[in-house]
């Protein structure tokens, strides 16, 4: 289920996502120079990583039962 290149996929998809929800969510800290917590943007790269290798999991285990 992982040796297709989900990991990879997922990745990619967290960086893209997670820029993106970074800028909306901490833009104005960021461009007023200061740092937003890490926790939160670590979290913020986090959750399109494990949504996105979830639903890939999930969508081959149930290809797989059919």
């Amino acid at each position: 289920m992982f040796g297709d290149g989900t990991p990879k996929k997922a990745f990619l998809t967290a960086l893209v996502v997670g820029t993106i929800l970074t800028a909306i969510n901490h833009g104005d800290q960021i461009f007023a120079g200061h740092m937003p917590p890490l926790i939160k943007v670590g979290l913020t790269y986090c959750v399109p990583y494990c949504v996105t290798t979830w639903g890939a999991v999930t969508g081959k285990m149930t290809k797989f039962k059919n």
